[in-house]
């Protein structure tokens, strides 16, 4: 048989009762489109942990040390020397504030802040600058803020940049506006020079977070150990206690994490996504038995006129074959649509992180794959069974 007339006849048989063709593709439809969604969006958000965590910070080094007592910002200089693998260590203070201009306000998170905080932590200037390092040194009355605080007090179409606004009860000058990283971004609405900080907001020296920037070169990983093994010593931990208490994260560390949890929600969405691929393919199956019984005096005139059994294979197999692609192909534009959907989404629990889905021809590949695989294997039997039915008990078939 030419391939155009098996090609015909494939078209008449899925086309002769469209409602049924339709129920039978569901289960395939449905495996692909969550293997396409999580697949397209799951590349989308590594792009954008490749992006969040690269640049600046590819050289920052996040630093938790909880070992009974507060490290004050006098002890960084000592501690990076100490360690050996940094250009600075940068601390910072948080503390609650009303931060007010005009008759609008808004209670928010204010951090004093070191050199290189606010990059390191996801931070981006949008507008204006950050602090200079003479305001740094002198504790000047000068602060950053984040981008949506800034339009709460100052409205969305001002550019607050070199406006006054208050911080509790100290006026202060905005030199810049922070858009923060959906990923690394965290709670805070304003940020201030440390030494400010430490005379009018807290009234101390002590630092809650630190965060390295390490030396151009330098092994992350080695950093990381480096890092760990001082502040042990530093502090007279034991190991065990050191293990509980200090916390040394690099974004290469960051990101190989989020990668293991985006790798198992993949995984487990795959294992979803496989099981309504088999009950699909069951679903083909038994249509095609269907088919073979209700074409069982077609199948016999067709052997009587000169059909050959491999001819019969072939036409069932492409029948099933062409039901699974149909799938594949509609579950594949279901699939970037939700994808392209729950990106969209994201951006409302991630604010100032853009996830744009990953498409690709490789993926397209591998679904037309998989549901020729799936074709193959789930019509192979109907296609042997219709190909091995007498001609003359076909014909005579009521």
């Amino acid at each position: 048989m030419k391939l155009r007339d098996l090609l015909l006849e494939t078209w008449s048989a899925l086309t002769a009762n469209k409602g049924r063709s339709m129920l039978t593709i569901l289960g395939i439809v449905i495996g692909i489109a969550a293997v396409i969604t999580m697949t397209a969006l799951i590349g989308g958000i590594k792009q954008s942990l490749v992006s969040e965590l690269g640049l600046n910070q590819s050289r920052a080094v996040m630093i938790y040390a909880n070992a009974g007592r507060t490290v004050t910002v006098d002890e960084l200089d000592k501690i990076s020397q100490g360690i050996g693998k940094y250009e600075y260590l940068s601390g910072a203070q948080g503390s609650s504030a009303q931060l007010t201009s005009g008759k609008k306000q808004t209670s928010t998170t204010v951090l004093g802040v070191g050199k290189g905080f606010v990059t390191a932590n996801g931070g981006k200037i949008v507008s204006g600058r950050d602090f200079t390092d003479e305001e740094y040194a002198s504790g000047a009355m000068v602060a950053l803020i984040e981008k949506n605080t800034a339009s709460k007090i100052f409205g969305a179409d001002t550019n607050p940049v070199g406006k006054a606004m208050s911080i509790g009860n100290d006026q202060y000058t905005v030199v810049g506006v922070v858009e923060m990283s959906g990923l690394l971004g965290g709670s805070s609405g304003a940020w201030v020079p440390f030494n400010t900080s430490a005379t009018r907001l807290t009234g101390n020296n002590g630092v809650d977070s630190i965060v390295g920037y390490a030396k151009d070169g330098e092994d992350m990983g080695t950093v990381q150990q480096e890092t760990k093994k001082y502040l042990q010593s530093y502090f007279n931990l034991p190991p065990d206690r050191a293990q509980e208490e200090i916390y040394v994260e690099t974004m290469e560390s960051v990101q190989n994490q989020l990668d293991s949890m985006l790798m198992a929600f993949q995984i487990m969405m795959t294992m979803v996504a496989s099981i309504s691929l088999l009950v699909g393919g069951i679903g083909i199956m038994n249509m095609m038995l269907t088919n073979v019984t209700e074409r069982i005096r077609e199948i016999g005139l067709r052997k009587a006129l000169g059909a050959r059994s491999a001819d019969i294979t072939k036409q069932f197999l492409m029948e099933s074959v062409a039901l699974c692609l149909s799938g594949g192909i509609i579950g594949t534009v279901f699939g970037y649509l939700g994808a392209w959907g729950l990106a969209q989404g994201a951006g409302l629990f991630l604010p100032g992180m853009t996830v744009t889905p990953a498409f690709s021809v490789a993926t397209v590949v591998i679904v037309v794959a998989i549901c020729t695989i799936i074709g193959i294997v789930f019509g192979y039997g109907p296609a042997r069974r219709a190909a091995k039915l007498d001609p003359v008990e076909s014909l005579h078939y009521q």
